[in-house]
């Protein structure tokens, strides 16, 4: 065997044991010995998207699937590379692609994972999409409970694989924290340790359970769960941990309720409820998702802030002498459509900055790849500032250097919107179509800034484009309007939880 299928073979024994970078130094050493065919693009596509370069796997992901284009496994890694740099619609075309040529759980399950995000899917491509995940790939409800519940405090579970993570998880313990003990029994089904909770914001009551997940399979998590004979689980995972829909979709509590975290219908014959608000999903909608709608009043997403964060300092303007939009949102919520409406603000403000700021703008090519983008547009390079993330106290620091912040769309953001707000910056976001699309309407109609909420991209920009002209400085009054809000009243909305909760498991109307 020549050196350079030795190479080959030794960078794919690499890959299966996860060791990314040494595999990816094999298949360019093939690639330099001669190798040119599929296996050395596929290696070298596989090997660039495990090791965070979207922009670079894509090329030769293309060129696999260009070399092989029935090639199941090569479409799919390029939809995950086309997905993490924002080309959503690719994604899903990819997905779809590998489908038709594997029926694999693989595929499906990225599909129905990604499409929410898509600008140009309706609410019933998500739909199907999801209903088909669930219906032929996760488990059917297998547990059996009584029909009455056991009298006492309603139990409720929360299910999270994220509960360590605290910016996160600001609005799960902004609940949490705030529960009526004597009327439920909480119990925190948990891939972290109670001192893990605590340091990201949870405060320990004695009263609570905590029921440890860490290590377990789905079917053994899915015991555990049932044998604390819940009265609702309430899962907070959705399709952001994929592995764990399977315990939800196993059933394994009296009720069963999603909030948080989905955004979109699970698809699931599992869950019962939906837990939503009057912003992100209309009346006319419910069609569109196999579980019952429930709102709360004002916002879904109340939060608290419960750890340290940076003082929120004066605008960047007044020592610029120029706007900085900027955005901390993740790259693959920045579809084409959203660069497309930032061109134009930047073509209208033509003395405003950009500054984009996430994971994926540390490789140089994921960077050159997203200042490409814009420059098809005809925005100079040098009006864009590209970095990567940072520690969190640092990334919110960071927040100094922004003046105005985008929301993308369709994929609106959530913790990043309510992060920036609390550092003072405001949020322009767009109302959309969907679920997704609307959660930055929600909670900025909830803090009372009705004004940032745009009705359509014509309407976002015009008022980007005024707001880079200059505006009025609210930064240092912020956190005390916040405060004021609805918005951080968690206290209000524990009770239109628990009234909901109460009403999921049939004790009111």
């Amino acid at each position: 065997m020549g050196e350079g299928k030795l190479e080959l073979q030794r960078g794919a024994e690499l890959m299966g044991r996860r060791r990314f970078a040494e595999a990816l130094a094999c298949f360019r050493r093939a690639e330099a010995l001669g190798e040119a065919g599929f296996a050395v693009r596929f290696g070298l596509g596989s090997a660039l998207l495990d090791t965070d370069r979207e922009a670079d796997a894509v090329v030769e992901l293309e060129r696999a699937a260009a070399l092989e284009p029935r090639h199941a496994g090569a479409l799919h890694n390029l939809g995950k590379a086309q997905y993490g740099l924002g080309l959503v619609d690719e994604a899903v075309a990819s997905f779809r692609a590998a489908l038709a040529v594997s029926d694999d759980v693989l595929h499906r399950g990225a599909l129905a994972t990604v499409i929410p995000g898509s600008p140009s899917a309706t609410p019933a491509d998500v739909l199907a999409a999801r209903r088909a995940f669930a219906d032929r790939d996760l488990p059917s409800p297998r547990f059996r409970f009584p029909a009455e519940r056991t009298p006492g405090p309603l139990r409720v579970g929360y299910l999270s694989s994220f509960f360590a993570s605290p910016n996160w998880m600001k609005p799960v313990w902004g609940l949490v924290n705030e529960h009526d003990r004597a009327g439920f029994a909480v119990h925190l089904l948990a891939e972290a340790t109670e001192a893990e909770c605590a340091a990201a914001g949870y405060r320990p009551d004695p009263r609570d359970t905590f029921v440890p997940l860490r290590g377990l399979d789905n079917d053994e998590a899915a015991e555990r769960i049932a044998a604390a004979e819940l009265d609702l689980l309430v899962d907070l995972n959705g399709y952001s941990a994929p592995r764990r829909l399977a315990v939800v979709a196993s059933r394994p509590a009296r009720g069963v309720a999603a909030w948080f975290n989905q955004f979109a219908t699970s698809g699931m014959a599992a869950v019962d409820h939906l837990i939503g608000d009057a912003v992100v999903v209309h009346a006319d909608e419910e069609v569109h998702y196999t579980e019952r709608i429930v709102r709360v009043p004002g916002t879904y997403l109340t939060f608290d802030v419960a750890y340290p964060v940076p003082p929120v300092e004066e605008a960047p303007a007044r020592r610029n002498g120029y706007v900085t939009f900027g955005t901390f949102a993740s790259q693959y919520k920045l579809t084409p459509q959203v660069v497309r409406a930032w061109a134009a603000i930047l073509d209208g403000a033509p003395r405003a900055r950009l500054l984009v700021k996430n994971r994926a703008m540390g490789p140089e090519g994921n960077r050159a790849f997203l200042l490409g983008c814009f420059a098809a547009h005809g925005v100079d390079p040098a009006r864009i500032t590209l970095e990567a993330g940072a520690p969190h106290y640092e990334y919110l620091a960071a927040y100094s250097r922004v003046d105005v912040a985008l929301d993308p769309y369709p994929y609106n953001g959530g913790t990043t919107t309510s992060e920036a707000l609390w550092q003072g910056v405001p949020v322009l976001c767009l109302e959309g179509d969907r679920w997704a699309a609307r959660q930055g309407a929600s909670l900025l109609r909830a803090a009372g800034l009705d004004e940032l909420v745009a009705r359509d991209e014509a309407d976002y920009v015009a008022r980007a484009i005024e707001l880079g002209r200059g505006f009025e400085d609210e930064r240092p009054t912020m956190r005390e309007r916040l405060a004021a809000s609805t918005l951080m009243d968690t206290g209000r909305f524990a009770r239109g939880m628990e009234s909901i909760y109460r009403r999921c498991a049939g004790e009111e109307p």
